[in-house]
């Protein structure tokens, strides 16, 4: 098992970030990989249970439920569920916190997934980087916020 964790830094408050990833259908708003998206049976984006199905923008389409939305703890958690990549019992969970000392907001994003054989490394890196982190950078840019720092 494959298993991810990611985290940085958002310079706006944690309320300001929850407003964007709490939409389980707004990804398509700012991910660069996302081309459309709509959540099945008119359901809303809200709504535990719920599936979104989406379009990336080489055309490949997916299929992800929304498992669990709390507010209180500014988290949710998913799972793929149709998906021409072969993640394999994919779970992700994103929860923010706040930092109090500047009103930021500290994310993480982690996932557990299973590959064929010999395929760990190369998804991994692909969820990680391809994402993750252009999750956090696209995020940033959909807000208007200063480019994360490089080491």
């Amino acid at each position: 098992m494959v298993k991810i964790v990611k985290s940085t830094i958002m310079e706006a408050p944690v309320e300001a970030v929850w407003e964007v990833l709490r939409d389980f259908n707004g990804h398509d708003r700012w991910h660069p990989a996302v081309a459309d998206s709509h959540i099945e049976r008119g359901h809303s984006s809200d709504k535990v249970g719920c599936v979104r199905r989406f379009h990336l923008v080489d055309g490949s389409e997916l299929r992800e439920q929304l498992l669990t939305l709390s507010d209180v703890d500014m988290a949710f958690t998913y799972c793929l569920l149709d998906t021409p990549v072969p993640l394999l019992n994919y779970v992700a969970h994103v929860r923010l916190t706040p930092v109090t000392d500047g009103d930021l907001t500290f994310w993480e994003w982690e996932s557990r997934f299973d590959t064929p054989a010999g395929e760990e490394q190369r998804l991994k890196d692909m969820v990680s980087e391809q994402i993750y982190q252009a999750g956090f950078e696209a995020v940033r840019a959909h807000m208007g916020l200063t480019p994360a720092a490089t080491a």
